[in-house]
């Protein structure tokens, strides 16, 4: 290897490494400015950017040495009070900045002139007064980062245990910030430790280094995915295993038949009585040579099953990184846009040490970037508000993460003003994304859900944090992209709480396998409450929309099936359902019949007829060869929530005359109720003949009938009004349970104007095709 390429190859090693230290170097600061005396922060930040120096200037990057060595001298100057905290933390961060700049830039940090260099040490330079540069003393050896240390763990400044907070982000004190001088300073812990202990230290920290190593993501991806593919597999093995299990039960019954049989016709030959039992002894080993193979095979499958089973597990936990290294630049971000606006406010994170799946950090991320900023910038009021409403005037913020059944739940939390309903719903309504009436008709709960509506900002100024509608919708579209749901809360006055809940890895996934028809389908395990039967006396209608008792409230029942165009929906009495909650909604979906829980390794929909549809997020192989269709259920959920808020029905501008002709009482019941939902006076008919013999002599403005009944089915009945002359150009609209496109052609060949599904029925449906049928 020629010494450019090792050169091009340390630089990229520098430039992994010293994005970890500029996060430290970053939290010490931070952590400084909460405790001016914290002279472990300052000891922290001294190390990083002396060892930050030295690594710069090996690899021939000037400029990223000489900034580094700036600092060096402003934080001597602070230590030793000739710089006031606000004016140094500052400049320090900035640096921060500036060498980031320089280091992902490699012409810049070879080019000892680099303007970002020169701006930041120029600053440096004016606020100390031209003090003479002075190398600072080098740290212990202990303190040199291992290059191996993994990057998914950073040490926090502070050295707090993991049940505290990680992070500590408030704007500098109106005070001089001015700590003792370099004499009357307390001694640091490093500078307190014996030789003997650094060196104990220092052996430590190699054997801990040597216990670890950086590996590609991609090559944990391909691990993930055989494991999936081993777990598969496990299971098949399992199924044949029982298929042979049956075969030796088989082959048991067989042979005691033909002992009995031989018994029975040679029962009076010596010879043959003498030949009879050789030929049992040798049944009845044989037997028992296939019992015991049998049961060790089944002991062996046992613990391959558990040894893939751990295999899986180790892999997914190797993909899990702290969620911390996602937060460096949290804590700087809250302390800029606090101080940009006048804010005081106060960040912590607990249990920065959950994990997340490496894959998700980028999505994890951005999701808690718009969280927590949106929480600065709408939530938290500057000092004086605060204390006019008797609140401590420093706002406090809290990033809150537990891990909850493979699922990452975040709770961003902030004292700040509350969200109003009220202030929502007239937002909302001018800027022209609901109408007067129907924000009017939501409840208190619904309208905080405007809040993620793409578009939608309470601020009328459009600055560069907020106004333009983007910041909430990115969080609930990023989090429900990956599986998650959104939900807030908020109380006015008092502070508001946005809750996400997202897996922790995407790799392998728990769903619970559902059936319909003859195929299967997956739904997140994580997500599913409950399993069991609909009875009809649990059943009522709601504003003509199905729902059933569970557990003390109502929740919407849904058929399956129809929702995804596959069936008609159930054909018994008491159908099976899977009870799912996603945030705060629950539903009742019905299925065909349940297959069981797996593990299940997630695979992208193969082809162009699934990929990207509707309600689908993936696809995993399973033992008996089938393929399970993984569902995606916030898409359900708001279908489900869609269809189930008849009160947000707008009123029509007139209420129309509509004819509904069903031979089902129950069916006709829901549909009527669904119509009169939407204000409209219905008359009904149990068949064709009475249907049609009503519409020949009344005045309906729309007729809505269902195809197979007695005397007169739909299809007929069609023929017959468009023959008519009264009613020839009375608007048709067919409702019926087959959903096939031969049924919907012949329909609409019979001369009806719409044609809908039973199953796919909403307030929604019948409403928009009503007012496109009457204007």
């Amino acid at each position: 290897m020629t010494p450019d390429e090792v050169r091009k190859q340390l630089i990229g090693k520098f430039r992994e490494v010293s994005g970890d230290r500029l996060e430290k170097i970053g939290l010490a600061v931070m952590a400084l400015e909460k405790n001016p005396g914290d002279a472990g922060a300052a000891d922290e930040i001294a190390r990083e950017l002396h060892t930050l120096k030295g690594e710069a200037r090996m690899l021939g990057l000037p400029s990223v040495g000489s900034v580094a060595h700036s600092a060096e001298d402003l934080l001597r100057t602070l230590r030793e009070g000739k710089t006031p905290l606000a004016k140094a933390s500052d400049l320090l961060l900035r640096a921060c900045d500036a060498i980031s700049v320089l280091v992902d830039d490699t012409s810049l940090g070879t080019n000892p002139e680099a303007p970002q260099a020169k701006e930041v040490i120029g600053q440096i330079t004016s606020v100390i007064g031209g003090a003479p540069p002075a190398e600072p003393t080098p740290p212990p050896p202990a303190a040199e980062p291992q290059t191996a240390r993994p990057k998914s763990k950073p040490t926090k400044p502070g050295a707090r245990p993991p049940s505290r907070p990680t992070a500590v982000a408030r704007p500098p004190s109106k005070g001089d910030g001015r700590s003792e001088s370099g004499d009357a300073r307390p001694p640091s812990n490093r500078e307190r430790e014996s030789p003997g202990q650094r060196s104990s230290d220092k052996l430590q920290g190699e054997r801990t280094a040597d216990r670890s190593i950086r590996v590609a993501v991609d090559s944990l991806d391909q691990l993930g995915s055989l494991a999936g593919d081993l777990l598969v597999e496990g299971e098949r093995s399992t199924l044949r295993v029982r298929e042979l299990a049956a075969l030796v039960q088989r082959f048991n019954r067989v042979s005691d038949k033909l002992v009995a049989l031989a018994e029975r016709v040679v029962h009076n030959s010596p010879d043959h009585v003498r030949e009879l039992a050789l030929h049992e002894g040798d049944m009845h080993l044989l037997r028992d040579d296939a019992f015991r193979f049998l049961r060790r095979n089944s002991d062996g499958l046992n613990a391959m099953r558990n040894a893939l089973d751990q295999l899986a597990d180790r892999v997914a936990e190797a993909r899990l990184v702290p969620c911390s290294t996602v937060f460096g630049a949290l804590p700087r971000g809250v302390r800029d846009l606090a101080k940009q606006q006048g804010k005081d406010v106060t960040f912590e994170i607990f249990n920065g040490d959950v994990g997340v799946d490496r894959g998700l950090l980028g999505e994890v991320r951005d999701a808690l970037v718009h969280a927590v900023r949106n929480s600065v910038d709408h939530g938290i009021e500057t000092p004086d508000e605060r204390a006019r409403a008797g609140k401590p005037r420093a706002g406090r913020i809290e990033l809150r993460l537990r891990a909850d059944g493979g699922m990452l739940a975040v709770d961003v939390d902030d004292d700040g003003a509350g969200i109003d309903p009220r202030r929502v719903r007239q937002a909302a309504v001018e800027k022209g994304l609901i109408a007067r009436s129907a924000a009017l008709a939501l409840s208190d709960r619904d309208a905080l859900e405007l809040i993620f509506t793409p578009g939608f900002s309470t601020k009328t100024d459009i600055t560069e944090t907020s106004g333009r509608g983007v910041g909430m919708d990115v969080v609930k579209r990023k989090v429900e992209a990956l599986g998650g749901s959104v939900s807030v809360t908020s109380q006015v006055g008092k502070g508001t709480r946005v809750s996400l809940r997202m897996p922790q890895s995407l790799a392998l996934m728990k769903v619970l396998l559902v059936r319909l028809g003859d195929d299967v389908y997956g739904l997140p395990a994580s997500d599913v409450e409950s399993v069991g039967r609909i009875d009809p006396s649990d059943r009522l209608e709601v504003s003509g929309i199905s729902a059933v008792r569970y557990r003390g409230r109502t929740v919407s029942l849904v058929a399956l099936g129809p929702l995804l165009s596959l069936n008609g929906g159930p054909r018994h009495d008491r159908p099976q359902a899977v009870f799912v909650r996603h945030a705060e909604d629950r539903a009742a979906l019905v299925v065909d019949g349940f297959v069981g829980e797996r593990e299940v390794a997630v695979k992208p929909c193969g082809g162009d007829f699934l990929r990207g549809a509707k309600f689908i997020a993936g696809a995993a192989a399973l033992e008996d060869g089938r393929i399970a269709v993984l569902l995606h259920l916030p898409d359900i959920m708001a279908d489900v929530r869609r269809t189930s808020r008849p009160v947000q029905a707008t009123t029509p501008a007139r209420r129309l005359k509509v004819l509904l002709v069903d031979d089902s009482p129950i069916a006709r019941a829901t549909e009527a109720a669904l119509v009169r939902a939407l204000g409209h006076q219905v008359e009904e008919a149990v068949d064709g003949e009475e249907g049609y013999a009503k519409a020949t002599a009344g005045n309906f403005d729309i007729i809505l009938t269902d195809i197979q009944m007695p005397r007169l089915d739909g299809i007929a009945l069609c023929r017959r009004l468009r023959a008519e002359l009264s009613t020839q150009k009375t608007p048709v609209v067919v409702m019926s349970s087959l959903a096939a496109p031969e049924d919907k052609r012949r329909g609409l060949d019979a001369g009806a104007d719409a044609y809908l599904v039973k199953g796919e029925l909403s307030v929604e449906a019948v409403a928009q095709v009503i007012e496109r049928l009457t204007g």
